[in-house]
């Protein structure tokens, strides 16, 4: 009779634990299926390009790279091509577009980190498109 009157006790102990851990877990932010899919489109058209724009390419990457993290995929590349400065341009301009895309996918999610690391990564891409 003790036995059983310490079990349930503990049942109970370990079923309110369960259900106050997901009650304040709340519901995870889904995000769309091809998000992560042009997180990768994006992180390669940069890797592919050869030209630093000042760090700025590499500052860009790192921020695709961070929301990829977010999504627990893995963005390394293999380092960069040995493009002239017009295909680098237009490799970081088609990342621009990609992460355009992003922006519009996730503009209802008001704190997607996802989208905070995307928007950063634009920043850093215009910067690096007005250097020559």
């Amino acid at each position: 009779m003790k036995s059983r009157f310490i079990r349930a006790a503990v049942a109970g102990v370990v079923l309110a634990a369960f259900f106050s851990l997901n009650i304040h877990a709340g519901p995870k932010a889904k995000m769309p299926a091809d998000v992560a899919s042009l997180l990768a489109e994006a992180y390669a058209d940069l890797d592919r390009a050869d030209h630093d724009y000042k760090g700025h390419r590499i500052k860009a990457m790192e921020q695709i790279d961070r929301a990829g993290k977010v999504l627990k995929l893995n963005l390394r590349g293999d380092g960069h091509g040995h493009e002239k400065q017009g295909v680098s341009d237009e490799q970081l301009a088609a990342a621009q577009g990609i992460l355009g895309q992003i922006q519009g996918q996730l503009a209802g999610e008001k704190k997607s980190r996802v989208l905070n690391h995307v928007n950063k990564a634009q920043e850093e891409l215009a910067i690096a498109l007005k250097i020559k």
